[in-house]
């Protein structure tokens, strides 16, 4: 019987997912939409994601350009977009509000990189708990004698691999982002 792992590999794509989104809630020195998918408006009385309420667009590398579909949004979407943390000013001309990205000076980058290593290891560190659960389970098979000592020694091996294989995509994934930091 050979033990598979698509659960532990689902759940460990799913830790790369998540990887990836909070890595687009970290702005670089460019605009990025996706820095406003946590920022939420109140809209007939329920918090509503901003890309729900408005088209968000980038008219040069720098700059987003929010326009609410609501006229009557423009002042919630100002406050909401304040209070958040982004650190950004918006600008509200009375139809749209534009967010204008300041170059990022060294060491807000060097900061930056440094969210983005604490991100990457909290990601190996759930990735190697996911090992330790399917770890478990194969020893489990053994103690229960479904497995034999072979196929549990070819299990573990093969679970090793897969680990292995995320932590690298994790580590590549930081490495992406830490690049994209540290681009002037």
């Amino acid at each position: 019987m050979k033990v598979e792992f698509q659960e532990t590999t689902r759940k460990m794509e799913k830790t790369l997912e998540v990887l990836q989104e909070d890595f687009g809630a970290i702005r670089a020195g460019r605009a990025n939409a996706r820095v406003l998918d946590r920022i939420t408006v109140p809209y007939y009385g329920v918090d509503t994601p901003l890309g729900q309420v408005a088209s968000i667009s980038s008219p040069d590398p720098r700059t987003l350009m929010i326009q609410p579909w609501d006229g009557s949004l423009l002042k919630p979407m100002e406050k909401a977009l304040q209070a958040s943390d982004l650190g950004i000013n918006p600008q509200n001309d009375g139809r749209v509000i534009r967010l204008i990205f300041p170059q990022l000076t060294e060491e807000r980058r060097k900061e930056l990189t440094k969210q983005v290593k604490n991100l990457g290891e909290g990601s190996k560190v759930a990735v190697r708990n996911l090992r330790r659960e399917a770890m478990d389970a194969i020893k489990k098979l053994k103690k229960n004698s479904e497995i034999t000592e072979d196929e549990q020694k070819e299990a573990e091996k093969d679970l090793q691999d897969l680990t292995d294989k995320y932590i690298k995509k994790v580590d590549e994934a930081c490495a992406v982002k830490e690049k994209e930091l540290m681009e002037l």
